[in-house]
């Protein structure tokens, strides 16, 4: 078992997510810091409608029953990467608990050493962008 530690700056979130799974799937740790500063690519109005669909979606018989989105920014991105593991089976669930995601880098992290993933970044996008800081925002998260 490693422990990755990951840089989230100019990650494009979706690429960054699927190779999150991959690696706690696998039976690494994984510490993803600055996590408010992934970036979502395409049409901002798009974006932030399908986001803000998310979070109003209610059970009208039992609304304690609906899904949940947070707003945070980091239960945010935990939230996406969860969707990409099959968090109802034992795997599943031993990979998720081993994932921690943080906003900006805690003191006890602050002289660690980085690991370089191969994903896309903000750079090499062609459509424009939103950072999840930003969208935390729009959607009520007051920073």
């Amino acid at each position: 078992m490693q422990e990755y530690n990951i840089d989230c700056r100019g990650y494009v979130l979706g690429r960054l997510s699927t190779k999150v799974a991959k690696l706690l799937l696998q039976g690494n740790k994984v510490n993803l810091f600055n996590a408010e500063e992934l970036v979502i690519s395409g049409h901002l109005k798009s974006i932030y409608g399908k986001y803000k669909h998310h979070i109003e979606l209610q059970d009208k018989a039992n609304p304690e029953h609906s899904p949940y989105w947070s707003r945070r920014p980091d239960f945010f991105v935990k939230r996406i990467v969860r969707g990409m593991l099959p968090y109802k089976k034992a795997t599943g669930k031993a990979a998720y608990s081993r994932l921690k995601v943080y906003i900006g880098v805690p003191e006890n992290f602050k002289d660690v050493k980085y690991s370089e993933i191969e994903a896309k970044k903000e750079e090499s996008v062609f459509e424009t962008c939103i950072s999840i800081k930003e969208l935390s925002g729009k959607l009520g998260y007051k920073i």
